[in-house]
C-alpha cells in the first residue's frame, strides 16, 4: 500500500486514534501538525498522498487550511475529520476543497472507508 498521510488535529489523542487505525491497515503517517498553520508548513515538504483535517483548530482553521493546501497542490487529497453536528462546517470544507469527511469518534471501518475511497479519487 504505502500511501503517506499527513494527520491534522489539535488533540493529540485524535492524532494517536487515527495513526493506529491507519498503520493497522498499512497506511504510513508522513507527518503531524496541530494547527492549520502548520499543516500548510508541512504540506509542501512532506507531499504526502492525503491529509486528514480537524475542522477546528487554533491559529488557522481546517477550512482555511484546506483553502492554503489546494493553492499549493490543487490536486491535494484531503479528508475533513469534523464532530457531531458541524454539518455547515462540512458543507464549507467540502466547498474549499476537502474530498471527503468522517465524524468524531472514529469508527475504524468508516474511517478505513473513507480514505480507501479518497486516495481513489
Amino acid at each position: 500500500m504505502n500511501e503517506r498521510i499527513m494527520l491534522v488535529d489539535d488533540a493529540q489523542v485524535m492524532r494517536l486514534v487515527l495513526s493506529r487505525i491507519l498503520k493497522g491497515a498499512g497506511y504510513e503517517i508522513a507527518g503531524e501538525a496541530s494547527t492549520g498553520k502548520e499543516a500548510v508548513q508541512k504540506y509542501g515538504k512532506i507531499k504526502p498522498d492525503l491529509v486528514m483535517m480537524d475542522i477546528t483548530m487554533p491559529e488557522m482553521s481546517g477550512i482555511d487550511a484546506v483553502k492554503e493546501i489546494k493553492k499549493i497542490d490543487p490536486q491535494a487529497r484531503v479528508i475533513m475529520c469534523t464532530a457531531i453536528g458541524q454539518k455547515s462546517f462540512v458543507i464549507e470544507a467540502l466547498e474549499a476543497g476537502a474530498l471527503n469527511y468522517i465524524v468524531k469518534p472514529f469508527d475504524q471501518e468508516k474511517v478505513l472507508t473513507a480514505v480507501g475511497a479518497t486516495l481513489k479519487k
